[in-house]
């Protein structure tokens, strides 16, 4: 399946990883539904590939809201088709010590990272099972696979997103629907930039590569799971940190 002539919804486009993967597919030949809560900085993401010459629009969705998921799942098919691509890419954390945390900020995490993606392939999966095809790229988290200290229950819901998509990989598969999973090590995003100097220092000196990662790394990485590189590969789980973690 090239992505050339697809269409590819992207969320969490407005920013970060999300945003340069917005670009990457849109540069790759795909048409670029750029999903995000944030009207104003998914719109922008869209309007800057359109001036570019390539295509995207904006549509929002609120990827902790199971309605405005089905809502914006609904408008997308019927504007576009039969999606090709899905790029689950909208997550949120921060940093506190598990003891600190409260129910509510918990299932905030969990709905963001875990329960809305689950959500967007659920309603998206029966039109690629109709036609027999489809890609689905997961963002996780490199610490929902070795875990990441004062990230407990961020790193249990990504953790759940890669067991998800082993598990998806296996469902879908007699459809040619293939589901990845891409798990970023520390990364140069606006969310990395609220992080204190002295803990991204002390990242950056644990990281073999000496630096933070950037988002197009990541989002070259969904570029191949997207691609007719990968025709043949699905229920992987993908490590792009600089070699931070090179095991589990």
């Amino acid at each position: 399946m090239s992505i050339a002539h697809k269409t590819a919804i992207v969320t969490g486009a407005g920013s970060g990883i999300g945003k340069a993967t917005a670009w990457a597919l849109a540069r790759a030949g795909a048409t670029v539904v750029a999903a995000d809560i944030d009207a104003g900085s998914g719109e922008a993401t869209a309007a800057a590939i359109r001036q570019a010459g390539l295509k995207s629009d904006f549509m929002a969705v609120d990827m902790t809201d199971a309605a405005s998921i089905e809502a914006f799942a609904q408008a997308v098919q019927a504007r576009f088709g039969a999606i090709d691509i899905l790029v689950n890419g909208a997550g949120w954390g921060r940093t506190a010590p598990f003891v600190e945390g409260t129910p509510d900020f918990w299932n905030k995490l969990i709905a963001l990272n875990l329960m809305g993606p689950m959500t967007l392939a659920k309603a998206l999966l029966p039109a690629m099972i109709q036609r027999a095809s489809g890609r689905i790229v997961n963002i996780a988290s490199d610490a929902g696979r070795v875990g990441s200290l004062g990230e407990t229950v961020y790193s249990a819901a990504k953790g759940g997103l890669i067991a998800f998509t082993k598990s998806l990989a296996r469902e879908t598969a007699r459809y040619q629907i293939s589901v990845n999973c891409v798990c970023p090590g520390p990364t140069d995003t606006p969310l990395m930039a609220a992080v204190p100097d002295k803990v991204k220092d002390a990242l950056t000196k644990a990281i073999p590569f000496r630096r933070l990662g950037k988002p197009e790394e990541v989002a070259d990485a969904v570029v191949f799971f997207a691609g007719d590189g990968a025709s043949y590969v699905t229920g992987q789980v993908l490590s792009v940190s600089g070699g931070l973690t090179m095991v589990g």
